[in-house]
């Protein structure tokens, strides 16, 4: 991958995920990875990305603890890409993503597909609650605290 600008400058979690997972090759193949795709060639045939690409990805993804490889074949050697514990808490990360799109992007000549609740059966979407009262959160109903910088100085200066 190019050398890119750090975000650490920003001290700032969002910033943080992005730098790891903001590539589109990156989120593709962690979606794919909770579609159920294990093994090298299957993540370079469904995304149609450039085998040296998809190494340097996945070799990123295992390095900072989002995938695991585990061996399945010794002649030749080959391998399948696991999510880990870490891995698998980007699952609400995805499932918004996918909210997102399917309301304000999505494919115009493919049907869309339907995240299910295995313990219900019923079609569903991710929502964002909060742990404590289970209510809705939303941009309207949460605040950040501290405040950005540019936000206090901006609210400080108005009268």
């Amino acid at each position: 991958m190019p050398t890119r600008k750090s975000f650490e400058h920003l001290r700032c979690s969002v910033a943080n995920t992005a730098e790891l997972i903001g590539d589109r090759w990156t989120t593709l193949i962690l979606r794919d990875a909770f579609m159920g795709v294990r093994r090298f060639d299957d993540f370079q045939k469904d995304l149609g990305i450039a085998r040296n690409v998809l190494t340097d990805r996945l070799a990123m993804l295992c390095d900072n603890e989002i995938l695991l490889t585990r061996k399945y074949e010794d002649r030749p050697p080959r391998f399948e890409y696991l999510l880990t514990p870490k891995g698998k808490d980007l699952f609400d990360v995805i499932v918004a993503m996918w909210r997102w799109g399917d309301a304000w992007n999505p494919p115009a000549d493919a049907d869309l597909r339907i995240l299910v609740h295995q313990e219900c059966g019923s079609p569903t979407h991710g929502v964002v609650r909060c742990e404590h009262c289970n209510g809705d959160l939303d941009h309207r109903n949460t605040r950040l605290e501290p405040l950005l910088n540019v936000v206090a100085a901006r609210q400080s200066a108005v009268p």
